[in-house]
């Protein structure tokens, strides 16, 4: 079946004016005056694929909105508000309405990204919504996606796998690996995560490359080298894991390739020239938001290179969630 890169590839990227980057990236820019220029990015969100129809209304106006803040961060943008479009299934009720409006006031009003408008229908069959965020960045200044160079270091921002293990636990919730406390972390990993906004000017100002990894690590980080023309070395020893993945890990190592493909972690993926990576990490420190570099780019079209701790080459059967 066809890809939802090369679907888009195939029937969008042609129609796409200027601003659209070719579809490459996770945004548009859009100029907006001399010193200026506007990040826009657009998440849609099914019932069913990004989260349960019994999911906390709470919860899912969270993910909606932050899933968004998490692509004007790796952009380097500031978030200047957002549009939502809402689909409500025929058996919506009030309070739960009520609950969805409550808590996306409350974020958008923490992230200082307001609601500008949108549109509400009701939708034949399950819930549906869409939010376009948008985020400004001095001109000129937006983190794309393709700038990886050969020699630049790679770095991930705070834990990789525990969404894709808390989305494992909130489906089988009757099973019970771990304690109640680790269960509950990686749940709340997948329930709501965490844009990195505020290492948005840090990117701007060191980062050659950067995406959020949304999909799953593996296949995101192969998207991000293609399109910037190189390859790259992980070294899969150095992926940032939590306490309570590594809990996960140690009952069920089978979960590692989860971990890595599985998606939803919403962490920054970037890429900084050797001669910046001290500095960058530097001011990631200061910011109170953990990097890691896991790898190095290299030369060449290759699929990157997982080695595993005994320097042994790693692939995985499947890179990412794909909708196709």
């Amino acid at each position: 079946m066809i890809s939802e890169d090369d679907l888009i590839a195939r029937f969008f990227a042609p129609i796409a004016g200027e601003g659209g980057l070719g579809l490459r990236d996770d945004a548009a820019l859009i100029a907006i005056g001399a010193d200026e220029e506007l990040v826009v990015t657009s998440d849609a969100l099914a019932a069913g694929v990004h989260f349960f129809a019994d999911d906390p209304p709470r919860s899912i106006a969270r993910k909606a909105l932050r899933v968004n803040l998490s692509d004007l961060a790796a952009k380097g943008a500031k978030p200047a508000g957002f549009l939502l479009s809402l689909a409500l299934p025929k058996n919506w009720r009030e309070e739960w309405l009520t609950a969805f409006a409550e808590a996306l006031g409350q974020d958008a009003r923490g992230y200082t990204c307001p609601l500008l408008g949108g549109d509400t229908i009701q939708s034949p069959d399950a819930l549906f919504l869409s939010i376009t965020a948008f985020g400004t960045v001095p001109r000129g200044k937006m983190v794309p996606r393709t700038g990886a160079r050969a020699g630049d270091r790679i770095y991930v921002s705070g834990t990789i796998g525990d969404a894709a293990a808390g989305l494992i636990m909130r489906k089988s919730a009757g099973d019970k690996p771990l304690d109640a406390s680790a269960r509950d972390f990686l749940v709340e990993r997948y329930l709501h995560p965490q844009p990195r906004l505020a290492l948005a000017p840090i990117l701007r100002a060191r980062a050659s490359a950067a995406m959020d990894v949304s999909d799953g690590f593996v296949g995101d980080l192969t998207k991000m080298l293609r399109v910037s023309g190189v390859s790259a070395t992980i070294d899969l020893n150095r992926i940032p894991l939590s306490e309570p993945m590594r809990a996960a890990l140690a009952a069920d190592p089978a979960l590692f390739d989860r971990l890595l493909t599985g998606g939803d972690d919403y962490e920054i993926l970037c890429t900084v020239a050797p001669d910046k990576s001290d500095q960058f990490e530097a001011a990631a420190k200061q910011a109170g938001i953990d990097v890691t570099a896991i790898g190095t780019a290299t030369t060449g079209n290759d699929l990157p290179c997982f080695l595993d701790r005994n320097g042994t080459k790693r692939t995985f059967r499947r890179e990412s969630f794909s909708h196709f």
